[in-house]
This record gives structure tokens, sequence and C-alpha cells, in this order.
């Protein structure tokens, strides 16, 4: 009863937060559940609930799709998505905890304060070829971290910060990244048999706990600036990875 109450719990917060900014499914759900699920089961849920919340929103928010921008992206994260698959039977409990950990604390604050670091995508990779080339190890990036348990945006969501994109265009970027890493990893996941049927049950608690959290933050992002929400979230986040970093070290 108490793993039902924190995939839940779980997955509604995280689906309320990838309704508002477009990602971090996995990054905010992950905070709880890696506390208590075991590394697999968290991320079978993680990459399940963030592929439905991102049906979700390409449902709802359809502003400023630019394919041009978004193609590299892809077939950058197509091509390190088996990486991630490679590394993540590897993982035990208290490595992936560590690695988690790790990643929350040193990408949270840079995604938080990543308006400063404009200065940093200029000349070749602001434009033209250099920028397609960026933008595919950006997403080469994010489809490793896409089979090590749903982190597909973190890296992805980042450089679209620091490039200066547009706010919708980049919402649609990372929505579309993020919809396409997720299927193919959990395709990958069914296929390689990391999916089993006793999965079930917190598969169908996990869904409709996130639908009407994820709606809405829609709601919200389509009315609000989201800066202030972000960083609120983004610093739990870093506390959180703190937090799991101190557990293993206790």
């Amino acid at each position: 009863m108490d793993s039902i109450l924190v995939i839940a719990m779980g997955a509604a917060l995280a689906g309320f937060v990838q309704g508002l900014s477009g990602f971090g499914y996995s990054m905010t759900a992950m905070a709880l559940w890696a506390w208590t699920l075991e590394p697999a089961l968290a991320a079978v849920l993680a990459v399940f609930g963030g592929l439905c919340g991102q049906i979700i929103q390409a449902l709802k928010v359809r502003r400023g799709f630019d394919g041009r921008m978004l193609w590299p992206f892809v077939l950058g994260g197509l091509c390190g998505l088996p990486l991630g698959l490679k590394l993540l039977p590897m993982l035990d409990a208290q490595l992936f905890k560590t690695v988690l950990g790790a990643l929350l604390v040193i990408f949270c604050p840079l995604m938080a304060f990543s308006h400063r670091l404009g200065g940093i995508a200029s000349g070749r990779l602001s434009r033209g070829p250099g920028r397609a080339l960026a933008n595919g190890l950006a997403g080469l990036a994010g489809g490793a971290m896409a089979a090590l348990g749903g982190f597909s945006g973190v890296v992805p969501t980042l450089w679209c910060q620091i490039t200066g994109m547009a706010r919708d265009t980049q919402r649609q970027v990372i929505q579309n990244f993020n919809l396409t890493m997720l299927a193919v990893t959990f395709a990958s996941y069914v296929a390689t048999g990391l999916v089993s049927q006793r999965m079930l049950p917190q598969l169908a608690v996990a869904l409709p706990a996130m639908v009407l959290p994820s709606l809405w933050g829609a709601r919200l992002y389509e009315r609000i600036s989201d800066v202030a929400f972000k960083r609120v979230v983004l610093g739990l986040l870093t506390l959180a990875g703190l937090a799991m970093l101190a557990s293993n070290w206790a």
C-alpha cells in the first residue's frame, strides 16, 4: 500500500511539472520513487509516465513547432539510446541513487540559472551547420539518458535555454524530442523483457494519477510564465539529489 501511494504521489507531481514546463517528469518522479522502488521498476514507471504525459502535451500545446529545428535532436537521440540501454542493466540500487542524485545536483541549478550562460552558444554554434551539429550532440546525450530512466529532456532543455531559443519553439522541440525518445525507449524495454506482467498494477496506478495534474500544468503554461515555477521545482529537486547522495554516504 505504501508503494502504491508513493507511485501515485510521484506520478501526480511529475505530471504537473511536465505539463507546466514540457519536461521533467522522470526527474520529479524519481525524487520520490528512487527511495522505495527497485531501479528497474522505477525506470519503467518513469518512461511510461513520461511518454503518456508527452502524448497529452502534444495534443494540448501545439504552438511553435519547427521541424527543421527538431530533426537534429531526434537523430542524435536515436543514436544515443543504445548506449543508455547497454548501461541500464549494470546499475545496482546504490549506484542508481548516486547517479540520479548527481544528475539532480549538477543539472538542476544549471537549468534554473541557464539564462546567464547565453554567451556560450555564440558564433558557429548559434546558427547553420554548427548549430545543427550541436543540437544533435545534445540529442545524443538526451537519448542515452532516456534509456537510464527517461531523463531525455535534461541536456536538450539546458542547451535550448543556453542558445536563447524562443519559449514556444523550445517547448515544441523538447516535447516532441521527449515523445520520440520515450516511445522508442519504452518499446525497447518491452522488447528486452524489462517490462513484466508484475509491473502492470503499478503502471495502472501511475497513468490516472498524472492525467489531471498534467492538464493543470499545461493550462498554467498557457496563461503565465513558468520561470519562477521552474526555479522552485529545480531547487527542490536539487535538495532531493543531495539527500540521495547523503543517504549513500551515511
